[in-house]
């Protein structure tokens, strides 16, 4: 795609799909100009990029609407000095984003393919600040344990606790959890006590795989 016509659909997506519904946090909205969301889908999606739904990446997987991604990092509060592990890098894109904002990104995708596509586009594009894994998210990455925030992309069937266990003191947790027959975007934060808990909005996420 040509430059004026991506910063064009990015200028359109960020004002009529994010700040029209409430995603205000300049870093964030900033972020998300920084990221060319196209790079993340193959070249039979491109020209649906920017629109208003998530779209297919393969492996019955997706890459997610873009408010979704945005409500999710906004409500992650990410600083520059966070460490940030991400569940399901799927096409990398969330990621970027993450990347954009915090000092370091820990991600975790289960399927091998797309671990690689990811990690190469990634690579491509520069950045320096994120580390892959291959391997099942439901556990984390405890060798690199604890992270200031946890973000997971996919609706988990139960809440992982070895994720619960890996966020430090007042951290955050965005996840999906699919336990009553639908689905919740949820806001967890750790604390003496336990967890505080906030409902974000009813979803639709692919499962977390778990093998």
């Amino acid at each position: 795609m040509k430059k004026k016509l991506v910063e064009k659909l990015l200028d359109d997506m960020i004002a009529y799909q994010l700040e029209r519904r409430g995603i205000d946090k300049p870093d964030v909205l900033g972020a998300f100009h920084k990221v060319p969301r196209h790079f993340f889908v193959s070249k039979r999606l491109q020209d649906q990029a920017y629109e208003d739904y998530p779209l297919d990446i393969g492996y019955g997987q997706t890459i997610s609407q873009p408010y979704i991604v945005a409500l999710t990092v906004q409500n992650a509060n990410i600083k520059n000095t966070d460490k940030v592990l991400e569940i399901g890098t799927g096409s990398g894109y969330q990621t970027a984003i993450l990347a954009e904002l915090a000092q370091e990104v820990y991600t975790v995708e289960i399927i091998p393919e797309l671990y690689e596509t990811a990690k190469n586009n990634l690579n491509q594009l520069g950045y320096e600040n994120i580390r892959f894994l291959n391997g099942n998210g439901y556990f984390g990455w405890k060798e690199m344990a604890p992270f200031n925030k946890i973000v997971v992309s996919a609706a988990a069937k139960y809440l992982p606790s070895d994720l619960v266990d890996q966020l430090d003191q007042e951290g955050k947790l965005i996840i999906p959890l699919d336990t009553h027959g639908w689905q919740e975007l949820l806001s967890l934060t750790k604390d003496p006590y336990g967890l505080r808990k906030e409902k974000l909005c009813d979803c639709r996420f692919v499962p977390l795989v778990e093998k």
